[in-house]
């Protein structure tokens, strides 16, 4: 038992997560939180734990779940679930494809287009996927259904790395954390550079961004050359004017609202709480949807947000425990005292986050695994932007890996065109796959091209968070309160 909650009990948590997380098939949020009262009761057993600071769990719970930033969350899922089931979608896709159709690559540039557009506001892969799947798949003509599968994958993970998507949105919350963080390890230097927000993570992630989206954009036309877009298996008829018209405003919608958020002028709750009210207003006005279609939104909605917070609370609980244990400060020890150099260990750590992304969607690695590498990894690289992209640029690239890529799960299950073996579906990616490695490379090797906009944009609210150390203390003082009820978080609320 001392094995198991010493300073490396963390890594047994982990290891004991992933076998049940496999086995069990039971939600991962269940798993958190049960794999962490394990621990944290042979941890109170064995005494390496302090019953005061678990006491006080439940209003660091309740303080972290008044973020405004977690406002945004429902909003994106809503958005994401409403526009599953709305013709704006289908429309815009029309008008691309047409856009398009003089290249010879319609749909499948099509595809990436409305990819682009939709999945920042979409909130999650398996929403775009299951979106372009619906879209995608019966406009495909000839193309094979590897290549079909692969290119609802790779347009499904656009969302990850361009701004300001869900992901983008709560990874650039959990780096101003870890900047925090690795800022308190042994001979790390902050130099001139200041702890990061949410929008350096933007500004960061674009350039990186299209760079990878013009290069795939590239590797579909260069596709599709060879096999003309044949008449598809459901005919396509142009869109008429007026929908033209619409598919123009709502792209302008779109460009706009994002540009606000990524701009500064607007939070990512206010675009994203306007998108919302813009698609009811059109589904009310065009009677798009029944009562029982409103009601399939609704309750897919609540669900899939339930299950974001549910996963949130578990990770909060298991991370607590993790530090508990010292794990966190033991592998940042390991690490920063590894006889290799920091470049060869940064990329041995981000190797082992392809590992967990390839099993773990892109919440469940940033609630659960980024807050514990990264701030090691900024300690070795000493760029806290570049390590942000990094993470994000191997999370999308996990995706893509099958058999267990999480965008080549969904878009498998959800595309509907029959078993598709594995070497197949590996030709199909390598394209995509080796320029996502060429990008991620670049950015590893050459830091600077994440700073191309720092000096465009002026600088959000630099409220930083409570180091762990502060946390644990006010933890501890919360539980020696006389009435705890009274107790107030104190944590102050994080710029977006």
């Amino acid at each position: 038992m001392t094995t198991l909650v010493g300073a490396s009990g963390g890594l047994w948590m982990l290891l004991a997560l992933g076998l049940l997380i496999t086995v069990t098939g039971l939600p991962v949020w269940a798993l958190l939180i049960g794999v962490a009262s394990a621990f944290a009761g042979m941890g109170l057993t064995a005494g390496s734990i302090d019953l005061s600071i678990l006491v006080a769990l439940p209003m660091r719970i309740v303080g972290l779940l008044e973020y405004d930033l977690l406002q945004a969350l429902p909003l994106y899922v809503f958005v994401g679930v409403l526009l599953q089931h709305l013709t704006v979608a289908d429309r815009l896709f029309s008008s691309c494809e047409r856009l398009f159709s003089c290249s010879g690559a319609g749909a499948s540039l099509a595809a990436l287009g409305v990819g682009a557009l939709i999945a920042p506001m979409n909130g999650s892969v398996a929403s775009s996927s299951a979106l372009l799947a619906r879209l995608v798949v019966p406009r495909l003509g000839r193309i094979k259904a590897a290549e079909a599968t692969a290119l609802i994958s790779v347009s499904a993970t656009i969302g990850v790395v361009v701004p300001p998507s869900l992901v983008l949105i709560l990874l650039g919350d959990a780096m101003l954390r870890a900047h925090t963080e690795a800022s308190n390890l042994p001979g790390f230097v902050l130099g001139s550079q200041r702890m990061i927000n949410t929008r350096d993570v933007f500004n960061a992630a674009l350039v990186p961004a299209l760079c990878v989206l013009v290069l795939w954009a590239l590797v579909a036309w260069w596709r599709a050359r060879a096999v003309r877009d044949e008449p598809a298996q459901r005919a396509s008829a142009p869109p008429s004017g007026r929908q033209s018209l619409l598919s123009l405003l709502v792209v302008l919608t779109i460009v706009v609202l994002l540009g606000s958020v990524f701009a500064g002028k607007l939070y990512a709750v206010e675009a994203a709480a306007t998108g919302c009210v813009l698609l009811v207003l059109g589904a009310l006005v065009s009677r798009a949807l029944s009562w029982t279609q409103w009601r399939l939104v609704l309750g897919d909605t609540l669900a899939l947000s339930g299950a974001l917070f549910a996963l949130l609370v578990g990770a909060t609980t298991f991370s607590l425990i993790f530090r508990l244990l010292g794990t966190d400060r033991w592998i940042a020890e390991l690490l920063l005292n590894s006889d290799w150099s920091p470049h060869a260990t940064a990329a041995l750590v981000l190797l082992a986050v392809a590992l967990c992304a390839w099993v773990l969607d892109a919440f469940e690695m940033i609630f659960v695994v980024i807050p514990i590498v990264a701030p090691p990894l900024i300690a070795m690289l000493g760029d806290a932007q570049q390590t942000a992209v990094l993470l994000l640029l191997v999370l999308q690239l996990s995706f893509l890996i099958p058999p267990m890529g999480y965008a080549v799960l969904i878009a498998r299950s959800r595309a509907g065109l029959g078993a598709v073996a594995i070497a197949a579906l590996l030709r199909a990616l390598l394209p995509f796959v080796a320029v996502q490695c060429v990008v991620t490379a670049l950015v590893f090797l050459q830091p600077s091209l994440v700073h191309r906009l720092d000096a465009t944009s002026p600088a959000l609210s630099e409220t930083l968070p409570m180091s762990d150390q502060d946390i644990e203390q006010q933890m501890r003082d919360m539980a020696q309160q006389v009435d705890p009820a009274d107790a107030a978080p104190g944590r102050p609320k994080l710029a977006e």
